[in-house]
């Protein structure tokens, strides 16, 4: 249980910062009050649950979280620490999805499977809101899914994508950016 409360102060600490640059006290109270924070909360808890073989108390935090939280995340997904909601209204996560440290996700995000085969996101991703990944791709380290991107292949290491399907953005010699 002591794991699942250090994973849970990492998910505030990282909200904290991403939301007010700070992660004093005064910042991880104000984003105790945010949205998507009980929800990451709640989505700890079924995990940890799961890790002690307790599966009525992963049920009950899943489905609590579905709707208290307002998002639904399979009782399998894992996530790393620093895993942020920014906003969790309307974001379904598989239960097979793995995803590394420090992975934030904004609002309306689907991350499934495809024939029984969900995504994998490495380290530092951002996922845009509204943006859908799907199927058996990896999502590289510090890579960027813009939002409403249609991931369905692979993303390079330190790569954004935007588009549908989504597609790596390039920039000008000017600093124009294109697709």
């Amino acid at each position: 249980m002591l794991e699942i409360l250090r994973l849970i102060q990492s998910d505030i600490g990282a909200k904290s910062r991403w939301l007010y640059e700070s992660d004093d006290p005064r910042s991880q109270l104000k984003t105790l009050a945010t949205d998507g924070t009980l929800a990451m909360i709640l989505y700890r808890l079924m995990q940890g649950s799961r890790r002690a073989h307790l599966p009525a108390l992963e049920m009950l935090f899943n489905k609590l979280n579905t709707t208290l939280g307002g998002c639904v995340i399979g009782r399998g997904a894992e996530f790393g620490p620093g895993f942020v909601l920014i906003h969790a209204q309307g974001v379904f996560i598989n239960g097979n999805v793995r995803g590394g440290a420090d992975v934030k996700i904004e609002h309306q995000v689907t991350i499934g499977a495809e024939r029984r085969a969900s995504p994998t996101l490495g380290d530092g991703v951002f996922v845009g809101a509204g943006a859908k990944i799907v199927g058996p791709v990896t999502v590289g380290d510090r890579a960027r899914i813009g939002a409403n991107a249609v991931v369905v292949r692979d993303v390079p290491p330190e790569t954004t994508v935007v588009g549908v399907p989504a597609a790596p953005v390039v920039r000008s010699a000017k600093g124009e950016i294109g697709k």
